[in-house]
């Protein structure tokens, strides 16, 4: 598909299925009403085929019902609204993804209905993965089941062989399983969630990718900004921001670190995250803990109170000031609105530090991933260059 294709249907919003022929397109329409009923998402969906320079389109837009109980696009407040319990139903959690979805104001665009439900599963997947990953803070990161990985400088850490890609990740980030909690950063620790949730649908409705996947990570571990090439698609941009109370259950969120003098403190230049559902977003450090929109921008506005310098003169952070401060913010109403309202500002750009907040103006999700449309970029991964970081 041609960008300029891409960007018209995205500006469509929502949902968009496109084909190249209009009996396609119809078939298709009374699948996604099964698909729709299935997820008991009926009285909140509505179905409409669009042309767009010569492709036939199925949008699945919102109902006045579902835009009436997430005004301004906060999609923050659709589980309370239907009393869903997305933490432990995976159906309610697959409910708020699909919503959330349609009532997006930049289109999720597809190829087609198998790479929909795929991308649903996937989000619950990445949701619960997420939801159950407990590690130890540290930006060097650097630790890693050592019957699951070796470590090489030139390939970080990569697969033993004879070991499946599935149980190491399990192993690595899910200590309530087995034991030890691994250091990471976020951001390492997001490209684990991440690769987990896809792995596991990977395992039964496209083996042949996953095989793919797994070989890779036995030879070079992909990371970083080729992580982000190969696997990920990100949807918003600084110039048209998505609302800042947007989220579907699988986003991959960053949230910046709007103070100058804070954000030099190795680690803290901000804070990755998932989106959970019901309005809340994981905690690597303590999953018994899940930030709320609120409680993560309180924790990042007070990392500015808890900068000092140590013997050797390094920037670090005490944790416990940063605590204090929350709490106290906490026990004023007033103050923490006022803080909150300047957070959640869409954030300034790359190396401006004026008057943005912490919110992202873009979420990340994944690429197509089923056997005949998938667009992850392994052929450039394999041409790029590589920088090695645990």
């Amino acid at each position: 598909m041609t960008s300029s294709r891409s960007k018209k249907l995205e500006h469509l919003g929502g949902i968009c299925l496109f084909f190249h022929r209009p009996q396609w397109r119809d078939g298709a329409i009374v699948d996604l009403q099964r698909v729709i009923e299935r997820h008991g998402a009926k009285a909140y969906l509505k179905l409409e085929a669009v042309g767009v320079d010569g492709m036939h389109v199925v949008r699945i837009g919102h109902s006045a019902g579902l835009g009436a109980i997430s005004p301004g696009y906060d999609t923050t407040a659709i589980a309370p609204a239907l009393a869903l319990d997305v933490a432990h139903q995976a159906r309610d959690l697959e409910l708020e993804i699909l919503l959330a979805m349609a009532r997006s104001p930049v289109a999720f665009v597809f190829p087609s209905i198998a790479e929909l439900e795929a991308a649903v599963r996937i989000r619950r997947n990445t949701v619960f993965a997420a939801a159950r990953a407990t590690l130890s803070f540290d930006p060097h990161g650097f630790e890693r089941p050592t019957d699951c990985w070796a470590y090489h400088p030139d390939t970080s850490f990569t697969l033993l062989p004879g070991v499946s890609l599935i149980d190491a990740l399990r192993k690595t980030i899910h200590p309530d399983q087995f034991g030890e909690a691994y250091s990471f950063s976020c951001y390492r620790a997001s490209e684990y969630v991440q690769l987990l949730g896809l792995a596991e649908d990977l395992k039964d409705h496209h083996p042949a990718l996953l095989d793919l996947v797994e070989a890779r990570w036995r030879r070079r571990a992909i990371m970083s900004e080729e992580f982000h090439r190969v696997f990920m698609r990100e949807y918003g941009t600084i110039d048209e921001p998505l609302p800042t109370r947007y989220f579907v259950p699988g986003d991959r969120v960053w949230f910046r670190n709007p103070d100058d003098a804070s954000s030099d403190v190795y680690g803290y230049e901000g804070s990755w995250v998932y989106y959970l559902g019901d309005g809340k977003f994981n905690n690597f450090w303590d999953s018994a803990a899940p930030y709320t929109l609120a409680s993560k921008c309180l924790e990042i506005y007070h990392w500015r109170d808890g900068v000092y310098r140590d013997a050797q003169g390094t920037l670090c952070m005490d944790e416990d000031a940063v605590r204090d401060r929350v709490a106290k913010t906490r026990s004023d109403p007033v103050a923490a609105d006022e803080i909150l309202r300047k957070m959640l500002r869409v954030r300034d750009p790359s190396g401006v530090y004026r008057d943005g907040g912490c919110a992202d103006a873009t979420r990340e999700s994944l690429r197509w991933v089923c056997a005949l449309t998938s667009d992850m970029d392994f052929a450039s991964f394999e041409r790029g260059g590589f920088a090695c970081a645990a």
